[in-house]
């Protein structure tokens, strides 16, 4: 198996949502983009598509 390193980043897909909703017609909140890139992310780790590293 081959092990590569992702770097997530939640303000990238923060970012992400806001412009694909905008096209979509949808004006998203700070707030609102906030909780959906933690979602986002917190889906990817249950998924275990992500391991969580604390940098030290």
């Amino acid at each position: 198996m081959r092990e590569i390193e992702v770097v997530i980043d939640t303000e990238e897909i923060a970012e992400f949502f806001f412009q694909e909703l905008m096209r979509r017609g949808y004006v998203p909140s700070e707030n609102e983009l906030e909780d959906l890139a933690d979602i986002t992310f917190d889906y990817l780790l249950d998924k275990c598509i992500i391991d969580e590293e604390t940098e030290e």
